[in-house]
């Protein structure tokens, strides 16, 4: 069992930037693949970003790539996620998923546990 717990949202100004992080509980966090979603008020949610294990892989959604950096550090237990640039488009609840399976994984069923979600919210 993984607990995952998003923290570093809030507004911000068109062309600004965030920080989003992801602590996961237990002693095996470099055992799964990390992800990044988001979904935005009457939506589907959306996959935003990946990495592998020990962070040798990253692939991203089309609307992001160029824009957002997804990283992890084993030791601290934390993925993270660097949004750059930001659009009121991105405007949206960001989740961290965990995966117990091989990436590249863009699909929310790929996923096995999931953060309850930090707001981000850009306005124009």
């Amino acid at each position: 069992q993984v607990q995952l717990v998003e923290s570093g949202g809030g507004l911000v100004q068109a062309g600004g930037s965030l920080r989003l992080s992801c602590v996961a509980s237990g002693r095996t966090f470099s055992s799964y693949a990390m992800g990044w979603f988001r979904q935005a008020l009457g939506k589907e949610r959306e996959f935003v970003a990946g990495i592998s294990r020990f962070g040798t892989t990253t692939y991203y959604g089309d609307s992001v790539k160029g824009r957002f950096t997804i990283s992890r550090d084993n030791a601290k237990n934390t993925v993270y996620l660097q949004m750059n640039s930001l659009k009121p488009e991105d405007t949206a609840v960001y989740y961290c998923a965990a995966a117990r399976r091989a990436p590249p994984i863009t699909t929310r069923e790929g996923y096995d546990y999931w953060g309850q979600g930090t707001q981000v919210t850009v306005s124009s």
